[in-house]
């Protein structure tokens, strides 16, 4: 399970990286799509923190995939601030394309 995570995130970090700013615009469409935009940004804070910081904070983490879509699926609070993330209603596959963009940032 852990290796098919590492392997999902470490193919969508390539494929942000070869398709460069292309891929990142396409990442963020897929996010805006989802509702996730109504909260983060790229690069500054709405609500919740940009999703440049997210991918900092985890980076080297061999488990980040795995911790960045349990907190989509299932929320979060206390990691960022006071300010609760809440569950989205997202399926698991988009979960996981969700945070290997994030964590391609």
């Amino acid at each position: 399970m852990k290796s098919k995570a590492l392997i999902g995130g470490a193919f969508g970090a390539l494929l942000c990286l070869a398709a460069g700013p292309a891929a990142a615009d396409a990442g963020f469409d897929f996010a805006k799509t989802k509702g996730c935009t109504a909260c983060h940004d790229v690069t500054k804070k709405v609500i919740g923190p940009p999703y440049a910081e997210v991918a900092k904070k985890y980076k080297g983490q061999a488990d980040a995939q795995d911790k960045l879509v349990g907190s989509i699926l299932k929320g979060s609070s206390g990691k960022w601030g006071a300010i609760p993330m809440p569950p989205n209603k997202v399926t698991d596959e988009d979960a996981k394309k969700l945070a290997a963009w994030v964590l391609s940032l």
